[in-house]
């Protein structure tokens, strides 16, 4: 389970929650723009755009849960079981497997219209990274400061939709989540007034019941509408500071508690990490679920011309300020 969103105040914003029940080593990965990125069946891009993002590095190779290239345009992969299709190979697209499309398209394009174009001539491939590492059906959400849109690969293809919003989660499909936004067109941010008495002292008392009717669960619909409401109802200032501090508020009205949601075989899921990537400063911003603090990687202090992958490990163990 994964929420995504992309979020704007003076500057623009996007990250997401990584909702799993394991952790694959994961760090925050750099690859410069001239490490060569290599692709099962197109040539290989020896330079791109520099791009930064959470990644799990196998065989030298940035495998890409979310990222953002040094224009500014973000893209997120999300669990998409039951209705991802991968297809055999098209020799009329560009054949791309699922794990190199985030690199694929943020290394090539500068823009979320950019990267529309590129996409309309992709077949998703079913194409494994390694035996050891099968592929993970995904849909994807990319944005820029412009808007942002999903890409969902289905039966008929891979099919494009405009995300006005600016929200991706899980199943169902895009479609189903935003006619399923008609159930709630009572959603309001003010407090009902509720009169708890007419005698004599009492007065209306109104504090507390905003958003009455909102869902609460953890699925993936819920998820969607709640992180809707937040995003579009949420108010905060124009700093950046102030804007990263807002957007993860907003993922946490969507983040799940270890013990909340159970698989088989006693396995927990949780939110393993949150992210805000910030266009304007080029910042990769984090926190972990043992981690509440929130932590930084600067791609502009990084050589962007370089030749090899730069990887920081996450700070994972919590740190807390004595103020004492």
């Amino acid at each position: 389970m994964c929420t995504a969103i992309s979020f704007k105040t003076k500057g623009a914003f996007f990250g997401r929650n990584l909702d799993l029940e394991y952790r694959y080593n994961e760090t925050v990965t750099v690859t410069p723009r001239n490490f060569p990125l290599h692709f099962r069946e197109l040539p290989e891009m020896q330079s791109h755009h520099a791009i930064i993002g959470m990644a799990f590095v196998a065989e030298g190779y940035p495998l890409y849960y979310d990222a953002m290239n040094e224009h500014g345009l973000f893209a997120a992969g999300l669990n998409f079981p039951e209705n991802a299709v991968y297809m055999p190979k098209n020799a009329t697209f560009e054949n791309i497997a699922p794990f190199e499309l985030v690199p694929r398209v943020l290394g090539q394009c500068s823009s979320a219209k950019e990267a529309k174009k590129l996409l309309a001539r992709v077949n998703i491939l079913n194409t494994d990274f390694s035996k050891e590492l099968p592929n993970t059906p995904l849909h994807w959400f990319f944005a820029d400061k412009e808007g942002s849109f999903a890409a969902e690969p289905l039966a008929n293809g891979l099919r494009i939709y405009d995300d006005p919003l600016g929200v991706l989660t899980n199943n169902p499909p895009f479609e189903f989540q935003m006619q399923n936004l008609q159930n709630y067109p009572g959603l309001s941010p003010y407090e009902p007034e509720l009169i708890f008495g007419s005698g004599a002292g009492l007065k209306p008392y109104s504090r507390g019941l905003g958003a009455v009717g909102l869902p609460g669960d953890l699925s993936s619909a819920s998820r969607f509408v709640r992180a809707a409401f937040a995003k579009l109802n949420s108010l905060c200032g124009d700093s950046e500071e102030e804007s990263v501090t807002q957007f993860f508020h907003i993922l946490g009205a969507v983040e799940q508690q270890r013990g909340c949601v159970r698989l088989a075989e006693g396995k927990l899921e949780k939110t393993v990490y949150s992210s805000c990537a910030s266009a304007e400063s080029g910042i990769y911003y984090y926190k972990t679920y043992e981690n509440s603090r929130i932590c930084g990687v600067d791609m502009y202090r990084e050589n962007l011309d370089g030749e090899k992958l730069v990887s920081y490990s996450l700070a994972a163990e919590q740190d807390v300020f004595i103020q004492n």
